[in-house]
C-alpha cells in the first residue's frame, strides 16, 4: 500500500511502514503527482483536499487529524467514493486549557471578578461544552448559545445569540465553519452582532479565522477602545492583518488545540480511520511516547487567595499564552513555523497541584478541570 502523510503529525512516524511506502511531505505542498497512486492521505488543515487534488488518484480516503475538516471537500469526496474522516473532540482539552490561560490572565493580570462576569459560549460541541464547565468552574454565568443544538434538543437550556448578545461581557467562538445554509457561521461575528454589544465586550475566537469578520473586528478595535480581543485563528492565515495584530489583547499562531494530548488523540483518530477503511488492523495502537512535562507538580501557597485566583495560578504554570503571544507578535511573518514547531504543551491531567493548605471547595473545582490534587 502507498500512504501519504503530512510532516507535522507526531507520532506517527513507523507506524504505517509495516504495511507499505510512507510518504511524508509539507502539507502545503502536497500535489495531485503525490497522491496520484496513494491509498491513503492523512492531513491537516493545509491541504486541500478536493477534486483538483483527488481527481484520477487511487486514494480511498482521506484521514485528517482535526477537529476541523473545511479543508476537505466532503460533497466531492461522498459522490466519488473517497472515505473521509475527522477527529471530532481530539484537542478538546488543548483549547479548553488555552481558554483556561486567558480566563486566568483576566484574574491575575486584569483584575476581574469572573462571578460577576456574562459569558457568552458560541457552539457547544466538544469543545465548547469543556469551555462552558471551565466558565462555570471559574464562577461566570454562562449562556451556551448552540441554534442546531436548540433545534434538536429542545429539552435543554440554550440562549439566542441575538437575545443575550448586550449582556455578554465575555464572547467565545467554538463553531465549524459554515459558509451556507440556515445556521451558517462565515462572519457570525459582524457589523450587525457587534452593535448588539456591549462596549467593553471581550471577543475570542479559537475556532476558524472566518467565523469573525477580521476587518469589523480591527475597525471596533480601533475606533472603541474599551474592546478588547484574543485571536487564535485569522482570516487569511498564514498572511495575517498585521494592524488587527497590533490591536488585540492577546494573538497567538492558531496553537489553542496544539497540545501534545491533543496531537496525539488527533493522529491516532485518523490511524484508526485508515485502519478501518483498508483493513489494517490496528485499530487499538496509540501513542505511547508522549513527552511528560518539565515541571509536573504545581505547588501554590494559597493564603489570601479566591478559588478563582488558585485555579488562575495553576493553569498558568501549566501554559501560559502570554509566551505565544510574544513570539507571534516578534515575527508575524513566522506564523507557520511557529505552528510546525511548537514547543511541548501538555494538558491539566498530566499534572499535580499541591495546595499549602486544605481548600475542599478549589480542589473540587482543580478537579473537574482535570488536574490531579
Amino acid at each position: 500500500m502507498k500512504f501519504v502523510v503530512d510532516d507535522k503529525i507526531p507520532f506517527i512516524k513507523g507506524v504505517l511502514e509495516p504495511f507499505g511506502e510512507v510518504r511524508y511531505l509539507p502539507g502545503k505542498e502536497i500535489s495531485p503527482k503525490d497522491v496520484k497512486n496513494a491509498d491513503a492521505l492523512i492531513t491537516r488543515t493545509r491541504t486541500r483536499c478536493n477534486e483538483e487534488l483527488l481527481d484520477g488518484s487511487s486514494v480511498k480516503i482521506v484521514a485528517s487529524a482535526t477537529i476541523g475538516y473545511d479543508h476537505i471537500d466532503t460533497g466531492w469526496c461522498e459522490i466519488h467514493g473517497v472515505e473521509w474522516a475527522n477527529a471530532p473532540g481530539c484537542n478538546s482539552g488543548s483549547v479548553m486549557q488555552y481558554i483556561a490561560s486567558v480566563f486566568s490572565l483576566m484574574v491575575l493580570e486584569k483584575g476581574l471578578d469572573p462571578t460577576k462576569l456574562k459569558i457568552g459560549v458560541v457552539g457547544v460541541g466538544n469543545v465548547g461544552s469543556k469551555v462552558a464547565k471551565l466558565a462555570w468552574v471559574f464562577g461566570m454565568k454562562v449562556y451556551e448559545i448552540d441554534p442546531p443544538r436548540q433545534e434538536n434538543e429542545p429539552e435543554k437550556t440554550f440562549y439566542s445569540l441575538d437575545e443575550v448578545a448586550g449582556e455578554l461581557d465575555v464572547i467565545t467562538f467554538h463553531t465549524p465553519l459554515t459558509r451556507e445554509g440556515k445556521h451558517k457561521t462565515f462572519h457570525l461575528f459582524n457589523e450587525k452582532l457587534l452593535k448588539k454589544l456591549k462596549k467593553d465586550v471581550t471577543v475570542l475566537n479559537s475556532s476558524r479565522g472566518e467565523v469573525v469578520d477580521n476587518k469589523v473586528l480591527r475597525d471596533a478595535l480601533k475606533n472603541k477602545k474599551e474592546k478588547q480581543a484574543v485571536l487564535d485563528v485569522w482570516e487569511n492565515e498564514p498572511d495575517i492583518d498585521k494592524e488587527l495584530l497590533d490591536l488585540v489583547w492577546l494573538a497567538t499562531p492558531h496553537i489553542a488545540g496544539y497540545s501534545q494530548d491533543g496531537k496525539a488523540n488527533g493522529t491516532m483518530m485518523s490511524v484508526h480511520a485508515v485502519s478501518r477503511k483498508l483493513g489494517l488492523n490496528i485499530e487499538s495502537w496509540k501513542p505511547e511516547d508522549v513527552p511528560v512535562p518539565e515541571k509536573p507538580v504545581i505547588e501554590i501557597d494559597i493564603t489570601g487567595l479566591s478559588d478563582a485566583e488558585i485555579i488562575a495560578k495553576a493553569v498558568l504554570q501549566t501554559y501560559d499564552i502570554r509566551n505565544d503571544d510574544k513570539v507571534l507578535r516578534d515575527a508575524p511573518e513566522k506564523f507557520e513555523y511557529l505552528r510546525g514547531g511548537y514547543p511541548v504543551r501538555r494538558e491539566f491531567f498530566a499534572y499535580t497541584v499541591k495546595l499549602s493548605e486544605a481548600n475542599p471547595s478549589a480542589t473540587e473545582k482543580l478537579q473537574i478541570l482535570g488536574f490531579n490534587v
